[in-house]
């Protein structure tokens, strides 16, 4: 069978990363359809995967749109080349690549606000996957697996941290250290939405920069650190995980580094516009299991942060959690690899179950306004 995986952001590229690597191994033909998008195509050469790169696009949401007909020309005539048998993807390049190749398609989507992304790409799809904490219905295709999109790697069946990237940091082997990681809200969902501000991280390496060394992973790039006890992340990208797993606290205004780092067992306080009522489920549950923090203002930041880096036994605390409600949850990259398998049909896959059929977490009293 011949699969094509679409990668536009480098999320992406660690969510099929191991799907990809497993059906070439049973002889498959596979080719991942890349956008060069901030460390994208430095994460497909990391990872030695087949990919040709259909379109380049910056952090800002005009780079996207006036690139978009070039884009799509593009994709449609690599996909035509290849001629697969099944396109994966996350919303539209891939849902439309596959209409005009008449290929089915499997959208594996985890972000209930890109409500437009939904409407344009999901009537396109023989299957539409999310974690089982998706609060919206896309459908009679919809199926949910219990977990989150990021168990297709960093499941304890397909991860192991690697304590050495504190050497490569420069760091001494019990060396507190806090990640500080910046959106560039470059995506069509984040128009509107806005993060931590240049004042709000310098409040917080003032606050915590003497006890702990902070970390600053940018992805816009326009962080000003002049005269901060903080230094930009300068590894390869593909470390992140290892610096993840060893921080002893995430904040970030991002998204899926804050569930990353629950995956991992390390403190995370996130801070977005997202965050308040109609939260995305996935963090809600997140919150509820007490792995991370959402909360809507830079105070709140340094009344979760503080407490977290002084308590003796947060790292124990956090990592029965996580351990907890890793127990719970699939490896996705089982799931993925058994939907190509069976052409993007579930129906009779244990793993997965129609939208509605699973019960839903109870929220937190405290989403939103940053309760433990």
């Amino acid at each position: 069978m011949n699969y094509l995986f679409f990668t536009n952001t480098p999320a992406h590229v660690h969510l099929y990363k191991h799907a990809v690597r497993r059906l070439r191994d049973r002889g498959h033909e596979v080719l991942v359809l890349a956008r060069d998008y901030t460390c994208t195509v430095d994460l497909l050469e990391w990872y030695d995967l087949p990919y040709v790169v259909y379109g380049v696009c910056g952090t800002s949401k005009g780079s996207l749109l006036s690139r978009l007909p070039a884009h799509y020309a593009r994709a449609i005539t690599h996909a035509r080349r290849f001629d697969p048998d099944l396109v994966f993807g996350m919303g539209g390049y891939a849902a439309h690549t596959g209409a005009v190749t008449r290929t089915p398609t499997v959208l594996l989507i985890d972000s209930e606000p890109a409500s437009f992304d939904h409407t344009i790409s999901t009537p396109f799809a023989r299957t539409i996957l999310t974690p089982n904490t998706f609060r919206k219905d896309l459908g009679e295709n919809h199926y949910v697996f219990t977990g989150f999109k990021e168990c297709a790697y960093l499941h304890p069946e397909t991860y192991e941290s690697d304590s050495s990237v504190r050497e490569r940091l420069g760091l001494e082997a019990d060396e507190p250290y806090a990640l500080l990681r910046l959106n560039a809200f470059g995506s069509q969902h984040d128009v509107g939405k806005r993060g931590l501000t240049d004042e709000d991280c310098r409040r917080l390496v003032d606050r915590i920069g003497d006890d702990v060394t902070v970390l600053v992973s940018d992805e816009g790039g326009d962080a000003d650190l002049e005269g901060l006890s903080a230094r930009s992340f300068d590894l390869h990208p593909a470390l992140m995980h290892d610096a993840l797993a060893e921080a002893d606290l995430l904040v970030a205004d991002t998204q899926t580094m804050v569930t990353e780092a629950a995956l991992l067992g390390t403190p995370a306080i996130r801070s977005n516009s997202f965050v308040g009522d109609d939260d995305m489920g996935n963090f809600v549950e997140l919150e509820n299991r007490g792995l991370i923090h959402n909360v809507a203002s830079a105070d709140a930041i340094l009344d979760r942060a503080v407490p977290l880096l002084e308590a003796d036994d947060t790292a124990q605390t956090w990592q029965r959690r996580r351990n907890a409600l890793l127990a719970e949850k699939v490896n996705l990259t089982d799931v993925i690899v058994d939907v190509a398998l069976n052409l993007g049909a579930v129906d009779d896959l244990e793993r997965l179950e129609q939208f509605g059929q699973t019960p839903e977490s109870e929220p937190a009293t405290s989403v939103g306004v940053g309760g433990d």
